[in-house]
């Protein structure tokens, strides 16, 4: 588990994430709304080396970002109710960028196979203060995770 105090400590986590990233990692965010996924999307552009701006996608549906280090694709899919295996994800999952999926329980059994998850879960009393789970599902998932808290560790 991982504590951020504040939006700045959001960001820096998503440039570490974007830092030690590699293709084909897939990033499943799960929290409710304002619990930090695109503020954290946005840290792990500038990992990436992607100085865009990122917008949350959530009429888009995806939104990639070709310019850093390894493609972005950021994905929104809490829309999404029927049609998911008409996007193509798969070409997403294992390709050569990193995807980072908001609400991605959304997409049931079109979800990766291996990715890792990041529940943000907001305090009850402290507004700024997120807590984040890490679950790995599947062996990439794993190191990928490895990855990120030892970079934390490190900061």
């Amino acid at each position: 588990m991982i504590t951020l105090v504040d939006t700045a400590a959001t960001e820096r986590l998503g440039k570490m994430i974007g830092t030690v990233a590699q293709a084909s990692d897939n990033l499943v965010l799960t929290g409710e709304l304002g619990a930090g996924k695109t503020t954290l999307t946005k840290g792990i552009a500038l990992g990436l080396g992607i100085d865009q701006m990122i917008k949350s996608p959530t009429y888009t549906i995806i939104r990639e970002y070709q310019q850093g280090r390894l493609p972005l694709y950021h994905m929104d899919v809490y829309r999404i109710e029927s049609g998911a295996d008409d996007l193509g994800l798969d070409d997403y999952f294992e390709g050569d960028g990193l995807s980072v999926i908001e609400w991605g329980q959304q997409l049931g059994e079109y979800m990766p196979e291996d990715y890792l998850e990041l529940i943000l879960v907001k305090d009850d009393q402290e507004e700024t203060l997120r807590r984040v789970d890490l679950i790995a599902n599947g062996k990439q998932a794993e190191a990928f995770k490895t990855r990120i808290l030892k970079a934390w560790e490190v900061k």
